[in-house]
C-alpha cells in the first residue's frame, strides 16, 4: 500500500481513498447492496484507511451506511465528508430539490447531522463540497474554525472551488486540502489550479479518476445508460465526446498491454504520478473492482509513457 503524509497535518493515508457516493443508493444504476458492503471491507483488508462521502449522496445515507460497514474501525480511519449541497423533500418527484448552502447556520446543523450518522465525535477531514455565491466565504470558514475550536472537526478545506475563490479562502485561513475532478479526460485544472495548489503546499484529493468509469475500457459510442444512473446526462459520455474520449482508451489500451495492466490501473497510475496529486478518489462497487484498483500501486509510468498520453504520438 503507498501511503502519503498530508503536508500540514500529522495524517498519513492511502494514495487511494475509496469513493462512497454508490453507498447512497442513487445515481449509479443498480447496486448490489451485499457486493458493495463487500467492497468496502476488502478495501480495509488491502490497507485502505481513507473514506470519501458527503452528506448529500444518498440524503444521508451513504454516510449511514459507512459508518455501519465500518463499525469500530470507523474510529480508526480517516473519513472525509463533505457539506454545503443543502435539499429539500419534492413532492411527488423522486429526486429532491438540492441547493447550495454554506451559511454558517448550515455548517453547524450539516456537521451535527453527519456526526450523528457517521457516530462520530469528530470528522477528521470536512470540505466545503461545492461553493455558495450567496454566503461570503469568511462566513463559513469563520463558522468552520468554531467548529474546530469545539473539537468537531480536525481539518476542514474546499471542493470544487474556482482559483480565485481558493486563494481568496487561503488568505482568510490556511487551506490544507483541495478536493477537485482530475483525470485523463478532465485535465482543465493543470493550467493554474494544480500549480498553485503544488505551490502553496495544498494536497489535492482528485476525484472521477476514472471519468465516472469511462477510464476503464468498458464502454464504447454504443454504450447505453439507465435514467437512474448518473452517466446518461455527463457531457463526457454524450456522442460527440465519447468519440473524442475514446482515443485516450485507446491509448490506454496500448499502454495496458505493454505493462500487462488494466486499463483502469493505467488510468490510476497516470493519476498517481502527477506530483500535485496527494491521493485518487476511486469508487468500487464489487470486492473485485477494490482489488483491481490496488494493483494501480507498485509500478509507474516511464516518461516516454507520459508523452504517448500527453501528444498525439504514435507508440
Amino acid at each position: 500500500m503507498d501511503l502519503v503524509s498530508l503536508f500540514g497535518t500529522e495524517m498519513m493515508i492511502s494514495r487511494i481513498i475509496f469513493g462512497c457516493e454508490p453507498l447512497g443508493g442513487t445515481d449509479w444504476g443498480k447496486v448490489d447492496e451485499q457486493q458493495l458492503e463487500q467492497a468496502v471491507t476488502k478495501a480495509l483488508d488491502l490497507g485502505i484507511n481513507c473514506f470519501d462521502v458527503a452528506d448529500v449522496y444518498g440524503l444521508g445515507r451513504a454516510e449511514e451506511r459507512l459508518a455501519e460497514i465500518l463499525g469500530a474501525k470507523r474510529h480508526e480511519v480517516v473519513i472525509i465528508s463533505k457539506f454545503g449541497v443543502n435539499w429539500q423533500p419534492s413532492l411527488g418527484k423522486n429526486r429532491a430539490h438540492t441547493f447550495l448552502d454554506s451559511s454558517p447556520h448550515r455548517v453547524i446543523t450539516a456537521l451535527e447531522n453527519s456526526l450523528r450518522r457517521l457516530k462520530l465525535d469528530c470528522i477528521p477531514i470536512y470540505l466545503i463540497h461545492w461553493p455558495d455565491p450567496n454566503t461570503p466565504i469568511e462566513e463559513t470558514i469563520e463558522a468552520l474554525c468554531k467548529c474546530q475550536d469545539m473539537g468537531k472537526i480536525q481539518h476542514f478545506g474546499v471542493s470544487n472551488f474556482p482559483l480565485p475563490l481558493l486563494k481568496q479562502a487561503h488568505s482568510w485561513h490556511k487551506i490544507p486540502f483541495v478536493e477537485l475532478q482530475y483525470n485523463l479526460v478532465d485535465r482543465s485544472s493543470e493550467i493554474e489550479l494544480l500549480p498553485y495548489c503544488l505551490t502553496e503546499h495544498i494536497n489535492v484529493f482528485a476525484y472521477g479518476s476514472l471519468a465516472q468509469g469511462l477510464l476503464t475500457g468498458k464502454y464504447d459510442v454504443n454504450t447505453k445508460f439507465s435514467q437512474d444512473d448518473r452517466r446518461h446526462r455527463l457531457p463526457h459520455f454524450q456522442p460527440d465526446n465519447l468519440a473524442k474520449n475514446l482515443s485516450i482508451i485507446d491509448k490506454l489500451n496500448k499502454l495496458s498491454e505493454i505493462h500487462n495492466k488494466k486499463v483502469s490501473q493505467v488510468a490510476i497510475r497516470w493519476l498517481l504520478d502527477q506530483p500535485s496529486v496527494s491521493a485518487a478518489i476511486v469508487g468500487a462497487k464489487t470486492p473485485e473492482q477494490t482489488e483491481m484498483n490496488i494493483a494501480a500501486f507498485g509500478w509507474h509510468l516511464s516518461e516516454q509513457d507520459q508523452e504517448y498520453l500527453n501528444s498525439n504520438q504514435n507508440y
